[in-house]
């Protein structure tokens, strides 16, 4: 499933966010300061950011900024009460995608989540890999004729980031970026298992070495 970081001093609203979030199939982790935000960020790989601004010990702003300066890419949404436009522009030129305006209508969240998600190249319909395997983006389980295979979320997660590049070459650093957090190790020998382990799953001839770049992938 989608993995959000909600950054929300409010404990009541976020924890009503969290209860909406999970509802709609998404896993959610709850920062109530910006340090706490940016430590659950270095243990976790996310989907999407939703930044309160006015948070303690970190802005949301100054957050995403550091972020972004640091080549985070999360797609992210602020919730803001600020109205007017210095903040919001500062919000855009720090790298926020979109905002929504407190009080918040959940429903309305919904649908910006979803579209920023799908402008990201997030599947949320069933993908077919071939006759009888498909991935549910939802989940990020891969199934056989409806069976759970159980795989690896590693496994899970490049099979996905090759479905979001399809038709396009997935480099090495593209693979790092979604495979390892910030802080964890890796090694060119564990890119060449996973990626052997996608060949043994979707046959050898599914996914191309493109000698010194990546990976493409073609089903």
């Amino acid at each position: 499933m989608f993995n959000i970081l909600v950054l929300e001093d409010d404990e009541l609203f976020a924890n009503t966010l969290e209860d909406f979030l999970c509802e709609e199939g998404f896993s959610v982790d709850l920062a109530f300061d910006g340090e706490e935000c940016l430590n659950l960020n270095y243990e976790k790989n996310y989907d999407l950011y939703i930044f309160d601004i006015n948070v303690p010990k970190i802005n949301g702003l100054d957050l995403l900024k550091q972020l972004r300066s640091a080549g985070d890419e999360t797609p992210s949404i602020f919730l803001t009460s600020y109205k007017d436009k210095d903040t919001l522009h500062e919000g855009f030129l720090n790298g926020c995608d979109d905002y929504i305006k407190k009080p918040v209508d959940l429903d309305e969240l919904i649908l910006r989540i979803k579209a920023l998600l799908k402008r990201n190249k997030k599947q949320f319909d069933i993908v077919e890999l071939n006759s009888h395997l498909t991935f549910n983006p939802t989940t990020k389980r891969i199934l056989d004729d409806n069976k759970d295979l159980n795989l690896p979320i590693k496994i899970s997660e490049l099979i996905e980031l090759f479905i979001e590049n399809r038709g396009s070459i997935v480099t090495k650093e593209m693979i790092i970026s979604k495979l390892w957090n910030i802080d964890e190790d890796y090694s060119e020998g564990s890119i060449r298992v996973y990626i052997n382990q996608v060949k043994k799953l979707l046959g050898k001839e599914s996914i191309h070495n493109i000698k010194g770049i990546g990976y493409k992938i073609e089903f």
